[in-house]
């Protein structure tokens, strides 16, 4: 098996180093303009924090409000998901820490329910257009069966402390649901028919201080809460850690995640006392491992996409479950947004962006291949207030300027319609990617999309390894298109192009920009058109062009006409 693993690898090498240009010759990539092969999904427009308090800050506010705006280029909901909705606090946000304080109690034990912090995380996303996941977790210092200590300090300490245990009394919890979701109902009306609902985080781990089968009495307490107020709310979880094939039988995380599908399909409801719980979508979170290797990051995406296929094999082995939604709640090139270190420095540059690019695009494939509806992929990052510019954190912006990968979504929130058949000879299957990564050679691929009158191809060229390397050559063919004359425009995001840290670099990294380096910095963080609209003529149908595409870019070429 290790041979033939090998074997695979080495032709696989050999086959994509004579096509992806290292040896002069040039990636064809066709797009098949009349070829669909079913409706876009957007599953894209999923985004993630630990910090729900940062939400409504400045620099919070304003990236939601951008979050808001792909959805209207994409005609698509964007949900935004935070932890810490019921965690006891001051509303002041921290590394991994936010708080609402919505639960105290009275000396007697009388429950005091307060929504102003709340109130504002709520308001902020739908000022922005927004829809929330609602996350309900974490456990109020009053319910917790284990209170002491409360806060925690990150980077300093341990960071599960009294707000990670089950609650001394699931009545009060449940009432705090069932209050909750009434507010949230009375305040926002028609809008909560489009939220998401689901219980706690990563119970599988030090996130809950219980048992599993203390998370499902409190997956059924909460979920019978929410559907008292809201008959047809969507609800849904575990939202347990990724799915990964373990070396002697299923790993913990595969088998948290079994046994809640077999309480949620035939298990007693502790609510209800009814057999199985509502599930309307089924949620995991499958991460990356990058590495820090000779001095440069390698990324692993085949170790974050070999934990979304274990977990959609997991899903589809339900009968029950099959045809569920699934929720990536987390799906990273690692496991901690908050953390910092020399592994992590793909974060400010292209190779993020890049790496989102390969991971959804094989996270499509991967549904595909196994006949699994993916509703949503959650990229956890926003940003974080009162940080330094570009301090390495897994964020969209810094200090109101916008990173390189924020420029990937907004490419891929310009593909729209039908998927078309498209095919590329950079490309590496994906049973390959899932096995070994892409260590070899790159990913040179593309995917395309059509509406009536446009077709848009987004293409990349990744590698785990952040080494430099000489740009692919392209030759894109589009196929099936309607008519002789239309017009070509192309968007690029890549080490020298729509990069704000590229941009802070050239100005020697400055702690505090003036105020013209930081306008200067804005406009490099948006999406940059390196080609304006112009006028290209088809034969038979036939538009060809050519490109170079950097290692660690992205580009979008739009064909549009009357």
């Amino acid at each position: 098996m290790r041979w033939q693993s090998f074997s695979l690898g080495l032709v696989l090498l050999l086959a994509s180093l004579s096509a992806n240009g290292r040896d002069g010759t040039t990636v064809r990539v066709t797009v098949h303009a009349d070829t669909p092969t079913g409706v876009f999904s957007p599953i894209w427009s999923y985004f993630g924090a630990d910090e729900p308090n940062y939400s409504y800050g400045p620099h919070g506010r304003k990236l939601l409000d951008e979050l808001g705006g792909l959805g209207d280029t994409a005609h698509a909901p964007v949900y935004f998901r935070v932890h810490n909705l019921f965690t006891s606090g001051d509303g002041e946000g921290s590394l991994k820490w936010g708080s609402t304080n919505v639960y105290t109690e009275r000396a007697d034990g009388t429950p005091v329910y307060d929504w102003t912090i709340t109130d504002r995380i709520f308001d902020a996303m739908r000022n922005a257009h927004v829809r929330p996941i609602v996350e309900l977790g974490f456990m109020p210092e009053a319910l917790s069966t284990h209170p002491e200590p409360y806060r925690h300090n990150f980077p300093n300490g341990d960071v599960f402390t009294g707000w990670s245990y089950p609650p001394k009394d699931y009545a009060k919890w449940g009432s705090l649901v069932e209050a909750y979701a009434a507010h949230l109902r009375d305040r926002y009306g028609m809008q909560v028919d489009g939220w998401l609902w689901e219980v706690w985080n990563e119970p599988d781990i030090a996130y809950w201080h219980g048992t599993p089968q203390e998370y499902d009495r409190l997956y059924d307490v909460s979920a019978a809460a929410v559907r008292k107020v809201l008959p047809q709310a969507k609800i849904g979880g575990p939202d347990s850690t990724g799915v990964y094939a373990g070396k002697d039988g299923p790993s913990t995380s595969e088998v948290f995640l079994r046994q809640f599908l077999e309480h949620c399909a035939h298990g007693k409801n502790a609510a209800t006392g009814q057999t199985g719980a509502p599930l309307d979508f089924i949620s995991f979170h499958p991460k990356g491992s990058p590495k820090f290797v000779d001095g440069h990051v390698v990324m692993n995406v085949g170790h974050q996409l070999a934990a979304v296929e274990r977990g959609m094999d997991v899903v589809a082995s339900y009968p029950e479950w099959h045809s569920t939604p699934i929720v990536l709640g987390e799906s990273d090139p690692e496991g901690c947004a908050a953390c910092q270190g020399p592994q992590n420095g793909y974060r400010n540059g292209s190779l993020y962006g890049v790496s989102v690019a390969e991971a959804t695009a094989r996270t499509w494939e991967l549904a595909r291949k196994h006949d699994v509806h993916v509703l949503g992929a959650v990229t956890w990052a926003f940003t974080f207030e009162n940080q330094p510019y570009f301090a390495g954190f897994r964020e969209l912006a810094t200090n109101g300027v916008d990173k390189a990968v924020l420029n990937v979504f907004r490419m891929m929130a310009m593909l729209g319609g039908d998927r078309v058949r498209t095919e590329s000879t950079g490309a590496l299957p994906v049973e390959h990617i899932v096995t070994n990564s892409v260590t070899y050679a790159p990913d040179v691929n593309a995917m395309a999309t059509r509406t009536m009158a446009e077709v848009d191809v987004l293409l990349w060229n990744y590698h785990d390894a952040d080494v430099p390397s000489a740009p692919a050559k392209l030759e894109i063919k589009v196929r099936g298109l309607p008519v002789s004359h239309l017009t070509e425009e192309i968007f690029l995001m890549d080490a020298a192009h729509s990069n704000a840290y590229a941009m802070w670099q050239r100005m020697g990294s400055p702690e505090k920009p003036s105020a013209a380096q930081r306008q200067d910095l804005l406009h490099a963080g948006k999406l940059e058109r390196v080609m304006a609209p112009h006028a290209i003529v088809t034969k038979n149908g036939v538009a060809t062009f050519q490109m170079l595409l950097a290692r660690q870019g992205v580009a979008l070429v739009r064909l549009r006409w009357e």
